[in-house]
């Protein structure tokens, strides 16, 4: 009996620490070792432009470019909190990066600049199926915008401001400060995660993925 029980136990101690690897923190609070870095240009290393401080991740804005995770992710949802470390600027989230490109992944892009978070900007030729050219305009642009639905639902800068984005058979899903912000239909539905270093600096915690 007491043989059994101990069987039983050891079996529960794999799976629970099966499910920590799928769903747990994607930033372990102390390094971004099992995050890639991007640089426009190699211009600097990039433990110039990512690094950790106090538990958060920093991203200092310039260069251009952004870390992405070394894993892809499918099916999954993604929680984490940002704010502007002095001045409200620019930056993103990226999902579905099909390919890892300099300066811009090819991927969809999460929309942080002020004023505008919850915006899909298409980046280096990703696309969603919801992305109809503007009226009047005949050529496809740079960076393709899907417009957020609702009024900003963002913090004063200085404030932190939650993200949680779910991405569901390629369906990307955004809320801001618990307000459903965009909703697209992306092309791959597969991909690994950015984020982006593009204006000012900006500080991320609390990043959680959840598998589906």
């Amino acid at each position: 009996m007491k043989k059994t029980n101990l069987l039983v136990f050891a079996v529960l101690i794999v799976l629970a620490s099966g499910c920590a690897q799928d769903n747990g923190k994607i930033f372990n609070g102390k390094d971004l070792s099992n995050w890639n870095f991007v640089v426009e240009n190699d211009a600097v290393p990039g433990d110039q432009v990512y690094a950790v401080k106090d538990g958060q991740i920093s991203i200092k804005g310039e260069p251009l470019g952004y870390m992405y995770t070394k894993e892809k992710y499918v099916n999954y949802t993604l929680e984490l909190e940002y704010r502007w470390a002095e001045e409200a600027s620019n930056s993103g989230i990226f999902v579905l990066i099909e390919d890892p490109k300099n300066p811009f992944a090819t991927g969809v892009e999460i929309q942080l600049a002020a004023g505008k978070a919850g915006d899909f900007v298409l980046l280096a030729g990703s696309d969603m199926k919801e992305y109809t050219l503007p009226e009047g305009v005949t050529e496809r642009p740079k960076f393709p915008v899907i417009q957020k639905k609702r009024p900003s639902s963002e913090n004063p800068a200085g404030e932190w401001n939650k993200v949680k984005i779910t991405v569901q058979d390629g369906v990307v899903d955004v809320y801001v400060n618990d307000v459903h912000q965009n909703t697209g239909t992306g092309l791959v539905k597969e991909g690994n995660i950015g984020l982006q270093s593009e204006g000012k600096e900006i500080l991320f915690r609390n990043l959680v993925l959840t598998k589906m």
